[in-house]
C-alpha cells in the first residue's frame, strides 16, 4: 500500500470516528425521549382538554382501554358491553413534567369517589382509572392515591391496573374541545374546567417567576 492510499485510509478513520462521536453527543444532548401515561376521568374530552394546557405534554389521544373487547367501537363502549373505559394515553417529556405531576392533576381534573360516574355522564365507561406501563408507575399511583385520599371524606374508587391496550379512538374525537369550542357540551361542561385550570396554570406560572 504506497503512502497516498495509506493518508486516505488514515483521514478515513478519523472522519468515521468523528461521525460517531457527533451521534453519540446528539444522543446525549437529546431532549425528544418522551414517555406515557394512561387515565380515566370521565368523558376523555374534558381530561383531553385539561391535559393538553400543561407543559411538557407532546400529545394527548382519547380512546378506550381497561376492558376486554377488541378494537372497540365508541358505540360499543357506551353500551356498556366492553368493560372499557373512556381514557386519554398521553405522551410526556419526563424532562419537563414528571409523571407524579401527572397524577396530581388527574386527581384535580375529575372526582375520583364517584363510581362509574363524573356529573351527569354515567356508566362504566366514564368510571376513574389509572393504568400503569411498569412498576414504577403502578407504586407511584398507589402513593400518590393514598396522599389524595386525605383531603377527601369519601372514599376513592380509582382503579389501578395494568395496561393492557389501548385502543384510540376515531379521528372526529381527537381534540374535541379544540375543534368543537361552541358545541353544548363543550360550552357547558369542558368550558368550565378549562378555564379554572387556566387560571391556576397562570397562578403557578406568576408564583414561579416571583421566586
Amino acid at each position: 500500500m504506497n503512502r497516498k492510499i495509506c493518508q486516505l485510509v488514515a483521514l478515513s478513520v478519523v472522519i468515521a470516528t468523528l461521525n460517531t462521536a457527533m451521534a453519540q453527543t446528539q444522543n446525549m444532548n437529546s431532549t425528544n425521549k418522551t414517555e406515557t401515561a394512561t387515565f380515566g376521568g370521565g368523558c376523555y374530552w374534558c381530561t383531553e382538554a385539561i391535559f393538553q394546557m400543561m407543559p411538557g405534554v407532546k400529545s394527548v389521544t382519547s380512546g378506550f382501554a381497561g376492558g376486554t373487547a377488541v378494537n372497540p367501537s365508541y358505540e360499543e363502549v357506551c353500551a356498556g358491553t366492553t368493560g372499557h373505559a373512556e381514557v386519554i394515553h398521553i405522551e410526556y417529556d419526563p424532562a419537563v413534567i414528571t409523571y407524579e405531576k401527572l397524577l396530581e392533576t388527574f386527581w384535580e381534573a375529575h372526582d375520583p369517589t364517584t363510581l362509574d360516574r363524573q356529573g351527569a355522564d354515567v356508566g362504566t365507561q366514564y368510571r376513574s382509572i389509572i393504568l400503569y406501563n411498569d412498576d414504577a408507575q403502578k407504586a407511584a399511583a398507589e402513593k400518590s392515591k393514598a396522599e389524595t385520599q386525605k383531603h377527601f371524606k369519601q372514599r376513592i374508587v380509582t382503579e389501578i391496573v395494568p395496561l393492557k391496550k389501548f385502543y384510540p379512538a376515531k379521528l372526529d374525537h381527537q381534540n374535541y374541545y379544540r375543534t368543537h369550542p361552541n358545541q353544548g357540551y363543550c360550552r357547558a361542561v369542558i368550558r368550565p374546567k378549562v378555564e379554572k385550570f387556566e387560571k391556576k396554570l397562570k397562578e403557578t406560572k406568576e408564583a414561579g417567576a416571583a421566586h
